[in-house]
């Protein structure tokens, strides 16, 4: 079984076990808790994002080695995500870029990480050929996920 469909399995079963578990925050402290461990993860992500951007906009040279460090970084954080994203935070008054829709659209929110993790293990795939070309446009298509994410599912700035 190839990385990608393994990566498919695993990510079904998370979002399929973090379906189940979902809940709401307990108290204004457990969901405070909840936002800056959440906001933490996306730190992690925005880190590994931030040299492949550059590579895309061909501000750093492409770096397959580099491409494939972050990719597998940013696959690993995104099946963490359905775990950090389940606690309902959105009864509580917490400062929090994150809309409401995360838990009231759910299914949709759940496929957008979905095409993250496939996309970050596209790109690790990638990144392995050494073809300049596909690394770069697998790159563009991990930004689009992260990217399409903010704009349904994060407060604008």
């Amino acid at each position: 079984m190839n990385l990608i469909n393994k990566s498919l399995v695993v990510l079904a079963l998370t979002v399929a076990a973090t379906h189940v578990l979902a809940e709401p925050a307990k108290s204004l402290k457990h969901a405070q808790q909840v936002v800056e461990f959440r906001e933490s993860l996306y730190k992690l992500l925005a880190s590994n994002m931030a040299p492949l951007g550059a590579m895309a906009k061909g501000q750093i040279p492409l770096d397959s080695a580099v491409a494939e460090k972050h990719a597998a970084r940013i696959y690993q954080l995104s099946l963490m995500m359905p775990d950090y994203l389940r606690t309902d935070t959105s009864m509580f008054k917490v400062k929090t870029e994150a809309l409401p829709k995360i838990w009231q659209e759910s299914d949709k929110f759940k496929q957008a990480m979905e095409r993250l993790t496939k996309n970050a293990a596209n790109l690790q795939q990638v990144a392995k050929s050494g073809d300049k070309t596909a690394l770069k446009k697998a790159i563009v298509a991990v930004g689009k996920s992260c990217g399409g994410c903010h704009d349904d599912f994060k407060e604008e700035d």
